[in-house]
């Protein structure tokens, strides 16, 4: 970190129609440093002046935002492929970077963080334009996935939910993520290799993108809040109304919780289940409150109400190699969630779900049950290997560059990881088991 690379990197933020776009009435100062020297860089309707040497530790004001770090450390943000959990200042305060914030929206988080990418297109002379997928990449003129809906009656409320569905076969049953919507899953419905062999449904939850709340509920007068029997109901009654016999089941962060909650309670009714970013428990609290304070109070955002600044929040647990096009579609998806649905998935994710003690009676000779977890997926990393050594049977595999929305930032690289299991689970003979 110096003069001639923060430099460059304000002349290339000056010239980035990315950092204009979110950086726009943004009047404040960026710090960087380390614990030795502290450069300032202006932020205001003018643009961007700096960077200026100034003392550390300097008093935030309204709009400021100072990101510490020892040289080692900026090193590995400056990587042209940084490590988990280094893909941004959000993301490397889990790993001791000090971040200090005169407040925050979610504008100034992406500002934030596309700054630091130019810094790390300028540490490594790469260039910065923005990436989209070649249109070779694009599926064809019409997709295979067909949408529509269908009822539910769950303790006697009629739920009206939206699914897509492509291919024959064993059925799979996609779910997303919390505060998220099916979309995630667009390009699993595409692929023909899986397609071939199973009938693939991508559904978006009661709350969660077209499947709007019911009209046979005043919704409006309680606090939305996902438990675990709703949440076993919704698929439940899914694959009984669709007649799948059996089906596969997988599901990343929210649903990779849930394919453990099928497999444990329901095995019968699965052949497998593929959890991907899941845990037997993941307190969410617990955990924050065990991160030093800067990297609690930015995990803390992530709660935030407002929708914008909880889907910034996102971006630092994505694959640093996965095709920006996709991360950005990604992190599209979370800025359409519904007031209050994301903090209400959380409540199933960290509070309802809890399958602590008894591991032991998952049966994989009924339900297979396969863990796939993201080498970026910091928070997973360590709980997801050691619920899948809880559970006998299952397997585990770390999902190397990819994040914890690995169907949806980079789904080429999460097929090479999905096929394999599908393969063994269309392999086996008579009723699948």
């Amino acid at each position: 970190m110096d003069d001639a690379l923060i430099r460059r990197a304000v002349e290339l933020a000056s010239a980035d129609p990315e950092f204009a776009l979110h950086a726009a009435g943004w009047t404040g100062t960026i710090y960087l440093g380390t614990p030795d020297r502290t450069w300032r860089v202006r932020v205001g309707p003018a643009g961007l002046s700096g960077p200026d040497e100034v003392d550390s530790g300097p008093a935030l004001g309204e709009g400021d935002l100072a990101a510490v770090a020892s040289a080692s450390l900026w090193r590995q943000l400056l990587q042209p492929v940084p490590p988990a959990p280094c893909t941004n200042v959000f993301g490397a305060s889990l790993a001791g970077l000090d971040l200090r914030m005169g407040g925050m929206d979610g504008r100034r988080y992406l500002a934030v963080s596309r700054f630091c990418e130019l810094l790390r297109h300028a540490a490594n002379g790469t260039d910065p334009a923005p990436q989209v997928v070649p249109s070779a990449a694009v599926h064809g003129q019409l997709d295979q996935a067909v949408g529509r809906y269908v009822h539910l009656l769950i303790d006697g409320v009629d739920y009206r939910v939206y699914y897509e569905e492509a291919g024959t076969g064993i059925g799979l049953l996609c779910q997303h993520t919390a505060g998220a919507d099916a979309r995630q899953w667009r390009h699993l419905l595409e692929d023909e290799r899986i397609t071939s062999r199973f009938r693939v449904i991508a559904y978006d939850l009661p709350f969660h993108g077209k499947s709007v709340p019911p009209a046979g509920r005043a919704w409006w007068t309680e606090p939305y809040r996902l438990t675990t029997s709703f949440a076993l109901a919704v698929v439940r009654a899914l694959s009984g109304t669709l007649s799948l016999d059996r089906p596969t089941f997988v599901g990343s962060s929210l649903g990779g919780m849930l394919a453990l909650d099928l497999a444990r309670f329901h095995p019968d009714e699965f052949r497998a289940v593929i959890a991907c970013e899941a845990a037997l428990k993941f307190d969410v609290d617990e955990w924050i409150a065990s991160l030093p304070p800067s990297a609690s109070s930015v995990l803390s955002l992530g709660f935030h109400p407002d929708v914008a600044l909880h889907a910034a929040t996102q971006t630092p647990f994505m694959g640093a190699t996965a095709p920006v096009a996709y991360r950005k579609e990604t992190w599209w998806h979370y800025a359409q969630g519904g007031p209050g649905v994301f903090p209400g998935d959380i409540y199933y994710y960290a509070t309802d779900h809890d399958l602590r003690g008894s591991a032991d009676q998952v049966d994989t000779s009924r339900c297979s049950v396969h863990f796939l977890v993201g080498e970026y997926d910091y928070p997973s990393l360590v709980i997801s290997r050691a619920s899948a050594d809880q559970i006998a049977g299952a397997t585990h595999a770390v999902m190397k560059g990819l994040g914890h929305f690995p169907m949806s930032e980079d789904p080429d690289r999460f097929s090479s990881y999905l096929l394999p299991i599908l393969d063994g689970i269309t392999a086996r003979t008579g009723d699948g088991r």
